[in-house]
């Protein structure tokens, strides 16, 4: 299957569509205006293979491992798009491009967490959030967020605030899935700081997908909380056992997490 980047709207018409060229690279840069109802389909020539996308202008390249050979990014609208930059999928000129990732990117040391295309649902595409609560269903508060690389957490909210809210739920738990294995060394967590709104958590259990877990401890600050947690072939991490401090505020959150390693070998 050749490599493209395909826009299409509620009707299944093509808005614009942009296919390989001899460098495996896709290119589409189209002019017209986003509708409800539109999708942005990426197809893959190989699955089980690592790719490099960026979905839109104002957004990261995501490093994407691909189990799927398309994999459909609808376009958000209204309330959905409220976790975005507002410039985000607006105006009259768009820049998108699908390319095989390097030897050298697949190879590195990075954040293997990030992925700013992430979505409900399975996508074909890791790293993957999910949760057994996101607070009212809001997009605001969707388990995407805490990969999406904003790391603004003194607020609560629409963009760049963004954040997994856990209503209230004392057995909230967000599972990330990196579809593969890989090997870290470092994770680093980003928890919601809109004091005196917040609350926020003294422990949290990591637990890995090869059986073990961890407890961390955490305190009130604005600041990141980084721990030396070394594992390798771990395909999958859940946060849970989420216990808050002895304050007022019912609401903590979590803005990011963060995952530092290598592809396993």
């Amino acid at each position: 299957m050749e490599a493209a980047i395909t826009i299409r709207d509620s009707e299944g018409a093509v808005k614009a569509q942009a296919k390989a060229l001899k460098t495996g690279e896709v290119v589409l840069a189209w002019e017209g205006e986003y509708a409800p109802g539109d999708e942005i389909i990426f197809t893959f020539p190989e699955t089980e293979a690592f790719y490099v996308a960026r979905v839109d202008d104002t957004m990261d390249e995501s490093f994407l491992y691909v189990t799927r050979e398309q994999v459909v990014y609808y376009v958000p609208f209204e309330e959905k798009k409220t976790s975005y930059n507002p410039k985000s999928f607006t105006g009259e000129r768009h820049y998108l491009t699908l390319r095989p990732a390097k030897d050298w990117e697949t190879a590195s040391y990075k954040n293997l967490a990030k992925n700013v295309m992430d979505q409900h649902g399975d996508p074909g595409c890791y790293p993957h959030t999910y949760a057994n609560v996101e607070t009212r269903g809001e997009a605001v508060f969707a388990a995407r967020n805490a990969i999406d690389g904003v790391v603004a957490n003194v607020s609560h909210g629409n963009w760049p605030y963004e954040s997994w809210g856990i209503n209230r739920q004392d057995d909230a738990e967000m599972t990330l899935d990196f579809g593969r294995p890989v090997d870290f060394d470092t994770i680093v967590l980003y928890t919601r700081a809109d004091f005196p709104h917040d609350n926020w958590w003294v422990k949290a259990t990591l637990t890995f997908s090869d059986g073990t877990s961890q407890v961390v401890d955490m305190e009130k600050s604005v600041e990141s909380h980084t721990f030396a947690i070394e594992k390798k072939n771990i395909t999958w991490i859940k946060l849970g056992e989420l216990i808050k401090a002895e304050d007022p505020s019912p609401f903590p959150a979590l803005t990011q997490i963060e995952v530092y390693g290598r592809e396993s070998r």
